[in-house]
C-alpha cells in the first residue's frame, strides 16, 4: 500500500511498503490529500478511493479508542 505521507512544496513524500519515496507532486491526481491510499497504473498514479475511505475509517476508530481510554 502507498499512501501520501505530506507535502512539501512541489514534493510529495509517499509512504511505501518499502519505505518513504519522494515525488513531484505534479504527479499525482489533482485533488490528491495526505493520507490517501495511491496505486500506480500504467505509469500513472491514481487515488484508491475505497481503500482511502477504509483507511480513514479505521483511523477514526482507534482514535475513538484511544480518547476512551484516556478517560
Amino acid at each position: 500500500m502507498t499512501v501520501i505521507d505530506r507535502f512539501e512544496g512541489d514534493k510529495a513524500v509517499l509512504e511505501t511498503e518499502k519505505g518513504m519515496v519522494t515525488i513531484l507532486r505534479s504527479s499525482l491526481p489533482a485533488g490528491a490529500a495526505e493520507g490517501d491510499v495511491i496505486v500506480l497504473r500504467n505509469g500513472s498514479y491514481l487515488t484508491d478511493k475505497k481503500a482511502t475511505a477504509e483507511r480513514r475509517r479505521q483511523i477514526r476508530s482507534k482514535l475513538r479508542r484511544l480518547i476512551k481510554e484516556e478517560r
